[in-house]
């Protein structure tokens, strides 16, 4: 992930978007808070896709997106859902 290209403000907005969907606001974004997250952004989605890249984004496969593995799909690669 290159965050050195990303503004302060540029973060605070990608930071936003993970609040908004950080629902319970633990600072970190479970499956089913995912599951709404691609709905919303892409509501043709299907939930086996979701799930896979869920999968693919918890990095740390510790069961949750924290805001450094959101930042970077949000960055590189939340357009192919």
């Amino acid at each position: 992930m290159n965050t050195e290209s990303l503004s302060e403000q540029q973060i605070a907005e990608i930071k936003g978007h993970f609040e908004f969907f950080d629902r319970d606001g633990n600072g970190r974004i479970d499956l089913p808070e995912f599951i709404e997250l691609l709905t919303t952004l892409a509501p043709k989605t299907k939930v086996s896709h979701v799930e896979e890249g869920f999968k693919l984004i918890d990095t740390n496969d510790n069961g949750y997106i924290d805001f450094a593995e959101f930042l970077a799909w949000w960055q590189d690669c939340w357009f192919e859902y």
